[in-house]
């Protein structure tokens, strides 16, 4: 059994959790959500709170019984997640760093400048907000998934290289630095 999939999730106040057929739907004051239960799990609800739970039979454990005790944990994960983002919603912080680097704001796209012959522009998927203070890109939304993703895509117009240093990289992220091509003739003589 998974550790995870065990505790209880804790339903905030002002959102509700409601089951139609095989999903589950949150909401509160950012939005709404839903997710297809995975087949196998159930989960309940009472007492402010939300318990996930396995429906396996007793016996040998075959593929689908497998299957079913990896997908306990991420549905249980997956809820909670739900849970907390129409409540306060998620973001992440992207920094850029470089000479001459910036981004802008035009409409709800991004549009980045990071060295390339053109500038870059970065249409947001429905459900995420971007926004921009001093070199700080930030992204935030309801879904946790969609907030991630959309984070590590503008991360990959341009990573961090090590050399220098120059790119797009998470707020506190660390880059390793090389050292770089160290002088030829040090120590050596003609």
């Amino acid at each position: 059994m998974s550790k995870i999939g065990g505790k209880s999730i804790n339903i905030k106040e002002g959102v509700s959790v409601t089951f139609e057929g095989n999903s589950v739907r949150t909401e509160g004051p950012k939005g709404s959500l839903v997710f297809e239960i995975p087949k196998g799990i159930s989960v309940k609800t009472g007492d402010g709170k939300v318990q996930a739970a396995q429906d396996l039979p007793a016996g040998r454990q075959g593929k689908a019984e497998k299957e079913t005790r990896s997908l306990f944990g991420l549905t249980r994960a997956t809820i909670a997640n739900m849970i907390k983002g129409v409540s306060e919603g998620f973001e992440k912080k992207l920094e850029l760093s470089g000479v001459g680097y910036r981004a802008q704001i035009s409409g709800e796209d991004l549009i980045l400048n990071i060295g390339y012959s053109h500038p870059v522009k970065v249409k947001p998927e429905p459900g995420i907000k971007l926004s921009l203070s001093d070199n700080v890109i930030v992204v935030s939304g309801i879904d946790k998934t969609l907030v991630g993703n959309t984070a590590a895509k503008i991360r990959a117009i341009r990573p961090p290289e090590p050399y220098k240093g120059k790119g797009i990289k998470y707020q506190g992220e660390v880059i390793r630095r090389k050292v770089g091509k160290a002088a030829k003739a040090i120590g050596a003589t003609k």
